[in-house]
């Protein structure tokens, strides 16, 4: 049964890939033949290969030198009156995620989180897909023209969708990737990021969270120290998506009173990996990295104290833009529920406390969207989004956890079993608004 489930996901990646390619040649906004033959390539390349079990052990991330400045993607440009309505540009990405989302992300989810892993033609259809991708420069062979956090949270929110578990899976990768394209130097991006363009990208993780009470991002316990050339980390980090296979993390630590980013390599001396299975989120596999005198050169050191306190703020939108994807999951769902349940003759949504808690979810959630949406559209006006961030974060841990108790509430003893999808989301979103980094926009 297993092989004949693994050669349906692989046939409907593929026909993604092929209905792909056939609708993004008659949008307007791929008319720039250079956009056009990038989109192309990863579709295309989707379309032919299949999938393949990417195997990430033993890559050797050659130090390699560069000239110049790094690339970057160019910032946003404005719009002459405040719209949030998304580009056709961005409407095409989105409909790629969408229908990765509905056709090879949600039939996989019940597998990946009683397994806690993402199957490897899952893994292969986001990646065939070029959404690891959508943080890097077009003339560093990425997709991006523009840095877009408008299009990584519409990224985001189709893809959690389909199942927040197996989106932070896919997408840890383009954290690292968007982390290395807006906060590295000239050589770190040669050395690293050209793998991200690659037949073969590497499996990576963002890894800020701690274990520890009340974790604070900003007042870290994994610490570095300078010696001759080379940085000293000691620490833990936690909840980190995909440790085992991954080949590249990008770990906070509180190096000389700062609080920065580092690039650390898998196998290296001193990094150990341990389980920590969570209570969502499950298909990421997280697990703990220990870190007992790892020693990195002082190249490594990514970005500056400001950069990462950029990415804490674009990692909680991230999740708050995931968590309107379960979210919305939730409201199709017992929308549909509570008008086919019927009790004592008729549809239970006849019954006003049963409408009434779906009226309010809807409420709920167009409140959230509109406030990640509105928080992404001033990052990438660069206008200061702090404030929208925190209460993008504030709403998803009051409100989308409520969204996702109601959605198994609405279902009685349905929802309380692990034949409907709604345990699943109701434990993904108690996550969405604590937890830290892995996601990036």
């Amino acid at each position: 049964m297993a092989s004949s489930d693994t050669m349906t996901l692989a046939d409907k990646g593929q026909r993604i890939g092929l209905r792909l390619i056939a609708k993004a040649g008659a949008l307007p906004g791929l008319k720039d033949k250079d956009v056009r033959a990038r989109v192309e390539k990863y579709l295309y390349k989707g379309a032919v290969t299949g999938f393949k079990a990417q195997t990430a052990a033993g890559r050797t991330f050659a130090k390699k030198k560069a000239s110049g400045d790094p690339a970057r993607p160019a910032p946003t440009k404005p719009k002459k009156a405040f719209d949030l309505t998304p580009t056709e540009d961005q409407q095409m990405i989105q409909g790629v995620a969408r229908e990765l989302a509905e056709e090879v992300v949600r039939p996989a989810a019940a597998r990946a989180d009683a397994e806690r892993t993402v199957p490897a033609e899952v893994r292969a259809a986001a990646a065939d897909m070029g959404l690891h991708l959508i943080g890097v420069p077009a003339e560093l062979e990425g997709i991006a023209e523009e840095r877009s956090a408008v299009t990584g949270a519409l990224v985001l929110e189709e893809l959690a969708r389909g199942d927040m578990g197996i989106a932070t899976a896919i997408m840890a990768r383009s954290a690292v990737a968007t982390a290395l394209a807006s906060y590295g130097s000239a050589e770190q991006q040669a050395t690293y990021l050209t793998e991200f363009t690659g037949e073969n990208p590497p499996a990576a993780a963002l890894a800020l969270q701690e274990p520890q009470v009340l974790f604070d991002p900003f007042a870290l316990r994994t610490t570095g120290r300078r010696e001759g050339g080379q940085i000293v980390l000691d620490g833990v980090k936690a909840l980190v998506p995909g440790a085992e296979e991954a080949e590249l993390f990008v770990v906070s630590a509180e190096i000389e009173g700062e609080s920065r980013l580092v690039i650390v390599t898998s196998g290296i001396e001193g990094l150990q990996v341990e389980d920590d299975p969570a209570m969502g989120v499950r298909a990421a596999g997280t697990a703990r990295l220990h870190l007992e005198g790892v020693r990195v050169p002082d190249s490594d050191l990514l970005g500056t104290a400001e950069d990462h306190r950029d990415a804490v703020r674009r990692a909680r939108l991230a999740w708050a833009a995931a968590a309107v994807g379960t979210s919305q999951a939730v409201l199709d769902q017992v929308s549909e529920y509570v008008k086919e349940r019927k009790a004592f003759g008729e549809p239970i949504g006849y019954r006003q406390a049963v409408a009434f808690t779906v009226s309010d979810i809807a409420i709920e959630l167009a409140g959230l969207r509109l406030v990640v949406w509105k928080a992404a559209s001033r990052l990438d006006r660069g206008d200061d989004a702090g404030a929208e961030i925190a209460q993008a974060r504030s709403l998803v841990a009051r409100h989308a956890t409520w969204i996702g108790s109601s959605g198994v509430q609405l279902l009685g003893g349905h929802g309380f079993v692990k034949e409907f999808d709604n345990e699943r989301w109701y434990r993904d979103l108690r996550g969405a608004g604590v937890l830290e980094g892995t996601l990036l926009v």
